[in-house]
Parts: C-alpha cells; structure tokens; sequence
C-alpha cells in the first residue's frame, strides 16, 4: 500500500517554508504521495453546492495559490515522492498549455507526476476565469484527457474536438512517464464512474459525498463493480483499472460512528485504522491519501509522524 498526504494551496501552512519543510519530512517517513488541490480564484459569493459536505456549504477563504506551479516548486525539494493533483480542475485550463505544463513538471521531477482529474464544481469559479461553459464541464473533462493523451504520445499530434484542436505542432519534451503520467477520476457519481472506465489509469474517490457515499468497503465494492461493467461496455480490460482512495475524515485519537453506529472507517486506535487499510486493500486499493492537515505546521507533522511509526508498520 502506498500513502500520501496533502499540501496546502491555503491557509497558514501555504508558505514556502512550510511547503518545503513538509514534504522534506512526509518523504523520510516514507510517505509516497503529496498531494495538492485546485482552485485558481475564490469568489467572494458562492452559491454552488459543495459535494463533500452534509450541508453543501463550500470552504471560505479568500487566499489560494496555484495548484501546478505550487507541484512544480515541491519537485524540486524532494527526490521520491510522487506528485498528484488532488483534483485538477480540468476545464479550468487550456488543454494544450496544461499538457505541456504537466509534461514539463513530469521531466523536472523525473517521472513523479500523478494528473488526478476532475471536472468541477464551483460555476461561480467557472464564470470568474472565463472556462468553457459550466454546465458542459463534463464533456470538456472528457475530452481533454483525449487531448492530453494525444500530446503525451503521439509524434505528430493532431486533434479536432469541440473545446480544443491542434495539428502540424511539435509537442516536446514528451513525459518522463510512458505511455504518459498516468490519470486518476475523481468523483463518486455515475458520469464519473463512466469516465473511469473510459479513460482512467484509476478510480480515486473521495469516501465522504453524501450523495453517492463510498465510505465503506462494501460501498466502494459496489461501485467496482460498476465501474468493470462500463469498462467491458467500453472494450476496457477490468484489470487494467486501479483503485486509490482519499480518506478526509481519518482519526487515529478516537472512534467515530455512523449513523447505523458502526465504527466509521479509519477512526480509532492504530490497529483498527491498520485493519481497515487491510479491507480496503483487499478490494483493489493501492494508494491512499489521509488528511492530516492542521493550522499549525508542528501538529501537522506530529499527525504525520504518529501515522508512520504506528500504522504503516501494521500494514505489512
């Protein structure tokens, strides 16, 4: 099992002294994975409907750095750790400028790059950086992993789609990763599952949409299973799609209980979260990612430190 942790693009711990120190340190403690998510601008209104709260209601916050650039700056303070996307919004940004900026984060870091991939949620962010149309945010996701797959490894790459098209270009330098980094989905919902099955390396779900709930082995099953039915619709191998999984809630002080009063995943002692590692792991998950974020940086790390010293070892 591989394990990774998130970066902050907000809040105190977003500095560059703090970015630096922290994935200096998640890579000692053997950490394989950091993460960083994406938002370009945070509109002073927002009506959108957040996915992964009870209450739909979105983070505040007015500060946020740039997801890419934020990859590209930890690149060059470690040496294993691989870098992910958590999720990069799509439609955000130019097809053929992001491939390339991938690409180039990709031969800097000498093949480290994950592109985790999502298509949005946020329409006031949409309308703010002038995106393609919001509410076709799905169809311009899908067709920019084919753009991006193209650029990644065609030599003379040409493509006519509805949102993006290019020819009679040279696409270089190529991505360290062959055929190219490779690409998760994020999302819960049944357009996003399809798009696993289509064009994913992949499925990276987050455990808490209230909606389309995947918290739970059983839960996360189901949606395998209908994830390998879609890909055999799509003349997909089964077999060729991988499972991550970012876990928002974990807790190793104390249990938490769902509403049936069953333990809640990842909360408890060591050895329970350790169990459930297991479980998961049974089912096909490889990767997880874990929040350990605090404001202060000390306790962060101190989160990160208790993980690795006394559940990673349980999992071997």
């Amino acid at each position: 099992m591989n394990f990774g942790f998130r970066a902050p693009n907000r809040g105190p711990n977003a500095n560059p002294d703090a970015l630096a120190t922290l994935v200096q340190k998640g890579e000692v403690m053997g950490f394989n994975i950091v993460s960083v998510s994406d938002h370009v601008v945070m509109p002073k209104s927002i009506d959108s409907t957040y996915p992964y709260s009870e209450s739909g209601a979105s983070m505040g916050g007015a500060e946020t750095m740039e997801l890419l650039t934020i990859l590209s700056y930890l690149a060059g303070f470690t040496s294993k750790i691989r870098l992910l996307t958590s999720v990069m919004v799509v439609p955000h940004r130019p097809a053929v400028l992001t491939a390339k900026i991938l690409s180039t984060i990709d031969v800097l870091s000498k093949g480290r790059v994950i592109v985790g991939c999502g298509a949005g949620w946020m329409r006031e962010e949409f309308e703010a950086i002038e995106a393609h149309d919001f509410d076709r945010r799905g169809a311009v996701t899908n067709e920019y992993i084919r753009a991006f797959k193209e650029l990644w490894t065609s030599d003379d790459p040409t493509f006519d789609g509805e949102f993006t098209s290019f020819s009679n270009i040279h696409f270089e330098p190529k991505p360290v990763q062959k055929p190219h980094p490779p690409i998760w989905i994020g999302g819960e919902s049944n357009v996003a599952l399809r798009r696993v099955a289509r064009l994913g390396d992949a499925w990276y779900p987050i455990g808490m949409n209230p909606t389309y709930p995947v918290g739970t082995v059983a839960q996360m099953s189901e949606s395998l299973s209908r994830i390998h039915a879609y890909a055999e619709e799509a003349g997909r191998d089964p077999a060729e799609i991988g499972v991550a999984y970012n876990v928002t809630w974990n807790n190793d002080q104390e249990a938490t209980t769902l509403p049936d009063g069953t333990r809640r995943s990842f909360t408890g002692n060591a050895e329970q979260i350790a169990e459930d590692i297991k479980a998961f792991g049974a089912i096909g998950v490889k990767d997880i990612l874990f929040g350990f974020d605090k404001p202060e940086l000390s306790e962060t790390l101190e989160n990160m430190e208790r993980f690795a010293t006394n559940v990673m070892p349980l999992t071997k």
